[in-house]
Formats: C-alpha cells, structure tokens, sequence
C-alpha cells in the first residue's frame, strides 16, 4: 500500500513539509560523502525557508498547549489507560520547554552565522556554489568527514526543538483517523466533512498494484479524490472504473 496524505489547513501543510524536510536531514546527516553534507545543508537552508515565512514558533507553542489541555480533560476516564495518558502528556510538556526556551524565532543562531548566510544565497543559483564563487566553503568541504558531521549535527540540533514538536504533533493527528475501506466509483470521489468537526488531514492508502496516482483537494467543508492511472511512460490518464481504498479523516 502506498499512502498519501492531503493537509486540509495551511498550518498542517508546513508541518508535513518541515517534516518531509528533517526526515532529508537525518537521512543525510550520517553520510560521509561531501556531496551528501552539501545536500544535508540544502536540507537545513529549505527547513528555515519554511519556518521563517511565518510565526510557526507561536504555532507550534500553541498546539502543543491545546493538545495538553485535551489530553487532561480524559483523566479519570475509565477508557483511558492513565499510564499511557501521562506518558504522552510528560512528552508534550518536554516539547513545549524546549521549544519556548529557544531564543528568538526557530533558527536564529543559523541566520545569526555569516558564513552559512552566504552559502544559504548562493545555493539557490544553479552552480552558485563552485569553488570560485564560495572559496571557504570549498575548503570546508575538504575537510574530514567527522570535523563536517560534528558541524552539522550542532547546526541540526538547533533546530530539533521544533523537530520533536512537528512529530509528536503530527503523530497525535494522525492516530486521531481511522481508516476505513471506501468505494471510489468510475475512478472519482467527493464526500462531504460532517459539521461540527474540524478535519486538519486527509490519509489515503492505495493498492500500489494498481499503478494509480491520486489527485486530492479539499477544505474544512469537502474531500474529492480522483484516481489517475500512471503508464510506463509516466503519463497519468483518468479513470472510469470502480476501485477500492482505504481513508482516513484526521480531526
């Protein structure tokens, strides 16, 4: 099964590409390859980019604190495993510290750090970082590959903080759905949210046996899912017969 995910709010939509992001990170960060760190950098340089277009810090502070809130008012709710219950909440309060002891805006140190300021605005050219444009950052990247990681893994860990927050976050959101099998006819879906509730995601598993590629919209009011089939060459065509899913509406 391949699963796809659709944010139905903006603010999910940064959190899943800031998660897209450190998962690139932690991917790259043990390599020992320079080419592998100067991507590692890219990673962090697009981690900031996003985290900078808006107050994510006061976002994130908040949604851990709603999150705590809910999670208190089932204490002393037979149904509910308090162990557990408390297990999670110690974890939302640990991100919250973290993060709101972090000075200033989520990766100030980084943007406070010239020399990585310049690499930062010559990677976006293409070939703007050659050795003749950015000299000491061709040098650094001549260096060991243990002096590179230890460099790394400080600037990376900046910026964990709000890396736990993003997962513990998006992993209380996702368990919050549970699939269920769900019938697309002629290749295409529209379901109506119910009112009263606030959907934030939208999770869909498909056969991978299919070869269909799903295109989602949606909003706090409608979902629509139609399924594309994706040929050898790539090329998605609609269409028109019934096929089996499984979805998931995340509140």
């Amino acid at each position: 099964m391949i699963l796809y995910e659709y944010p139905l709010q903006e603010r999910i939509r940064t959190y899943l590409r800031l998660e897209h992001l450190f998962i690139h990170l932690q991917q790259l960060l043990p390599r020992v390859d320079a080419i592998d760190h100067h991507f590692a950098l890219a990673s962090l340089f697009e981690i900031l980019e996003v985290s900078t277009r808006a107050d994510l810090k006061s976002d994130l502070l908040k949604d851990l604190d709603r999150q705590k809130h809910t999670l208190d008012s089932y204490r002393g709710n037979p149904a509910i495993a308090e162990e557990a219950l408390d297990k999670v909440i110690q974890q939302l309060d640990q991100c919250f510290e973290a993060l709101n002891s972090l000075p200033g805006k989520v990766g100030q140190t980084l943007t406070e750090n010239d020399w990585l300021m310049a690499i930062r605005n010559r990677i976006v050219i293409p070939g703007g970082t050659c050795g003749f444009d950015l000299p000491a950052y061709h040098a650094w990247q001549h260096k060991p590959p243990a002096f590179r990681q230890a460099q790394l893994q400080q600037w990376a860990g900046s910026l964990k903080p709000m890396a736990d927050a993003v997962h513990v976050l998006l992993k209380l959101l996702r368990g919050s759905g549970a699939p269920q099998k769900v019938i697309v006819n002629n290749g295409q879906l529209q379901q109506s949210l119910p009112q009263g509730r606030t959907f934030l995601l939208l999770r869909l598993a498909l056969d991978d046996r299919l070869e269909l590629v799903p295109e989602i919209s949606g909003n706090r009011l409608m979902v629509s899912v139609r399924l594309l089939h994706q040929s050898e060459d790539n090329r998605l065509q609609a269409i028109n017969e019934d096929v089996s899913l499984e979805l998931a509406l995340c509140a």
